[in-house]
């Protein structure tokens, strides 16, 4: 198994001496990857109405650094961290500048970028972002992901599509990694598996593993009817190590309730239903999406979603809610001297 970690983008953790020792740490103790989240504005800006904060910062999209300028600034602390973008919201952003900024990180980075991708699911940042239409962003994603490969593959490159038009445009560089940086898809259903398979795209899922099972073995079962090998099959989870149980424990039901409050908090201004988030760390354990223990706990964690989900990978989130970079450190340097020497390839 390979195993990356998430990059905060706001609060006490984001700033860049912060970044730097993750990113400086995670490649020494053996990490594959480094991945970086995506959200581009607020689009509430009445802030005084909920006091509150954190880490000074105001919760919910926003106040976050713009994912590809942190892709490059890794880049440049990096020579060996895999750079992904999980995920992209592609509607949002113009795809001729996007493929160029993309590219451009790959030729910097030497060829290190894998292009994380999603529709998006909230309408009213859409709306402030003058974004095509919300009902049809599926559609729009598609042909945006299809304008990318265009210009990375053709020079000069001509595209006609419903949303999109260009002729004979000159858009270099083109990337390092040929034909195109790997692309990977988060998804908690089997229904674009076909695509996915037709398209060699790595899956990610953030749901429990016999559901990723599911996902998985469908998503094999056509990719082995095309004879194709198997990319990244991977789960994202929230982990906490310590020297023992009950520490992790403590840690990690603590950074819970921050998290909780700053996940839930636009849909719950917006007057939406709360999303299914456990309210407690012990309830995110038994949904099987996280996971805090000693590195005998966590090896046995990790075997569990390799063997109940067919994982060959997972991404980390091992700084969230109110987490130090103390305690993030911690449980880095744990996993990575005491659990990952267990999942060699």
């Amino acid at each position: 198994m390979r195993f990356g970690f998430y990059l905060p983008t706001r609060g006490a953790t984001a700033g860049p001496e912060a970044i730097e020792t993750m990113v400086a740490r995670g490649e020494a103790l053996g990490f594959s990857s480094v991945v970086i989240a995506d959200h581009l504005v607020f689009p509430v800006a009445i802030r005084s109405k909920y006091p509150y904060t954190v880490d000074g910062a105001f919760p919910g999209q926003g106040d976050a650094l713009d994912q590809l300028s942190l892709m490059a600034f890794v880049a440049g602390r990096s020579r060996r961290l895999r750079l992904i973008s999980s995920v992209m919201i592609l509607p949002h952003r113009n795809p001729v500048v996007t493929a160029k900024m993309l590219a451009t990180i790959d030729v910097l980075s030497g060829g290190r970028v894998t292009v994380g991708v999603g529709v998006g699911w909230l309408r009213e940042e859409f709306q402030a972002l003058g974004a095509p239409d919300f009902d049809r962003r599926g559609a729009v994603s598609d042909e945006y992901l299809r304008i990318f490969k265009t210009l990375w593959t053709q020079d000069p490159a001509s595209f006609r599509g419903e949303f999109y038009r260009f002729d004979a445009l000159r858009c270099l560089p083109h990337p390092v990694q040929k034909p195109h940086p790997p692309i990977w898809y988060g998804t908690a259903s089997s229904h674009r598996n076909e695509w996915a398979a037709e398209h060699d795209v790595n899956l990610l899922c953030l749901i429990p593993n016999a559901r990723s099972r599911e996902v998985f073995d469908d998503y094999r079962a056509k990719l082995a009817a095309r004879g194709k090998a198997e990319p990244f099959i991977g789960l994202a989870r929230q982990l906490i190590v310590a020297p023992t149980d009950a520490e992790a424990e403590r840690i990690a039901e603590r950074a819970w309730q921050p998290f909780v409050k700053s996940f839930n908090w636009l849909v719950e201004y917006l007057g939406r239903p709360i999303f299914p988030i456990a309210q407690t760390f012990a309830g995110a354990v038994d949904m099987g999406l996280a996971f805090a223990g000693s590195p005998a706990s966590v090896r046995e964690f990790v075997a569990r979603a390799r063997d109940e989900a067919g994982a060959n990978y997972l991404a980390l989130e091992i700084a969230f809610g109110d987490i130090s970079e103390q305690e993030a450190g911690q449980t880095a340097r744990l996993f990575a001297s005491e659990v990952m020497p267990a999942f060699r390839e």
